[in-house]
């Protein structure tokens, strides 16, 4: 709400939010339409939004006026457009699932909202209907941050669905704070797969003239109706110009930005592929191809046990979070341990050794993982000695793994085997998530 001096002149003047006004005060004589005052915003500052389409504020105090020129207009309804069948193209589905690239501004608070529907997307980008036959299935319109387990074995399910049923390839647009993480649940859960399967979003929301959101949709629809990859990957700006776009691993992903449309990189990997706004597509790495001729059908494997941790270890960190999460009964605990996987250990002060804890859970049958908060180079049992001391205990050490990636595998692993079958997997590749051998040019790039 506006202060009350604001809300008085605007009783007087017949005003509401939106209608054309004209603001006079001093040397300021501005004329637009009147806008909600934001959340963050100070209450005695009208915000107007000018015909060039940018926003000011003006401090509504002593000598300004606000006067009506014009009383707002109904809304013009959105054109939708929905896909137009052309048989002469190869089929994708899109999977609809929110984040930014579902989203718009909200001027009342200053941030976004999930609001847009696809058929708004295919409007602003139309040259979509001329790279493949779409159909668009939407599933929900939900902040990553919010999806669990059983949204990631419903975008499984759609997935296997949509190629089983004739689908060249399936686009999932999906907010990209947690992206990493529902590609590698469907790297894992998706079995016998012979079709791209590309994750995108954007960083910036489509109302934004900065927006990614356009051509990021364009290239991962070129990799699915195009490319010959059979894996799961997410498509996102490779550098932070709109020149080419990069396709990596979903197992091997992370966002590592928090605002940059470059935010995604591969890590102890490279892109599979490289694709520009045209549809060339490069590839860069060796990938899964898609099998000629018939295939057997692509099959979910989508059990899942959500009682699976990640922690962190740091200096001086209370070890007793391993039996709390136990004490609940967890299953499963992915430890993001320093440098090549360490916990504290042998220190002098007592109770703050994370190694009995540790025994006391593998012990009583829980899986221990251990990756690095390096996250480039992989981790290794045999280096120092209190290294042995926590693989001895019963720590499984994951390679090259992502923390993440080992949080949804071994998530998958106890959803599907037992314990001890579990335990033995983790450390095993199964869906690209280990490689053998990690070259330093990985690490430069």
């Amino acid at each position: 709400m506006y202060s009350e001096d604001i809300t008085k002149a605007m009783a007087s003047g017949g005003i509401a939010v939106g209608d054309t006004v004209s603001v006079k005060g001093g040397n300021i004589s501005v004329e637009g339409e009147l806008m909600p005052k934001t959340e963050a915003g100070n209450d005695g500052t009208l915000i107007i939004k000018l015909k060039s389409g940018y926003n000011i504020g003006i401090v509504f105090g002593e000598g300004v006026s606000i006067s009506r020129v014009s009383a707002r207009s109904a809304p013009a309804a959105f054109p939708f457009t929905k896909p137009k069948a052309n048989t002469r193209l190869p089929n994708v589905t899109v999977l609809w699932t929110g984040g930014t690239i579902g989203s718009k501004i909200d001027y009342r608070t200053g941030g976004v909202y999930m609001t847009v529907k696809p058929e708004e997307l295919l409007y602003y980008v139309p040259e979509l209907s001329g790279i493949a036959n779409i159909s668009i299935n939407h599933l929900f319109g939900t902040s990553s941050e919010d999806l669990t387990h059983l949204e990631w074995q419903k975008i499984a399910e759609e997935t296997a669905k949509a190629i089983n049923g004739g689908a060249r390839g399936v686009v999932i647009t999906h907010g990209t704070d947690t992206m990493h993480y529902t590609a590698s649940a469907l790297g894992f859960m998706l079995k016998n797969l012979n079709a791209p399967v590309v994750l995108t979003g954007s960083q910036r929301s489509s109302d934004r003239g900065s927006s990614d959101a356009f051509l990021n949709l364009t290239c991962a629809m070129h990799l699915a109706a195009k490319s010959d990859v059979a894996e799961v990957g997410i498509c996102m700006h490779a550098s932070s110009s709109d020149d080419r776009l990069s396709f990596i691993r979903g197992v091997k992903a992370r966002k590592m930005h928090t605002s940059r449309r470059d935010a995604f990189r591969p890590i102890n990997d490279r892109p599979l592929a490289m694709v520009r706004h045209n549809g060339d597509i490069s590839y860069t790495n060796q990938y899964r191809r898609v099998a000629q001729g018939r295939s057997p059908e692509v099959e979910v494997s989508g059990k899942f046990e959500p009682k699976v941790a990640l922690i962190k270890a740091y200096p001086g960190s209370e070890p007793g979070v391993i039996d709390y999460y136990t004490g609940k009964g967890y299953r499963g605990i992915i430890i993001e341990g320093t440098g090549l996987g360490h916990t504290p250990v042998s220190i002098e002060h007592e109770g703050r050794s994370w190694l009995p804890y540790i025994k006391r859970a593998v012990d009583g049958g829980a899986v221990v993982g251990m990756t690095s908060q390096c996250l480039y180079g992989r981790v290794h049992r045999n280096v120092y000695k209190n290294l042995r001391l926590l693989s001895n205990a019963g720590v499984v050490y994951c390679e090259d793994m992502l923390p993440e990636t080992a949080y949804v595998k071994l998530g998958w692993l106890l959803g599907n085997y037992s314990g001890d079958r579990a335990a033995e997997l983790l450390c095993r590749n199964v869906a690209g998530e280990i490689n053998e051998r990690v070259s330093i040019d990985e690490f430069l790039d």
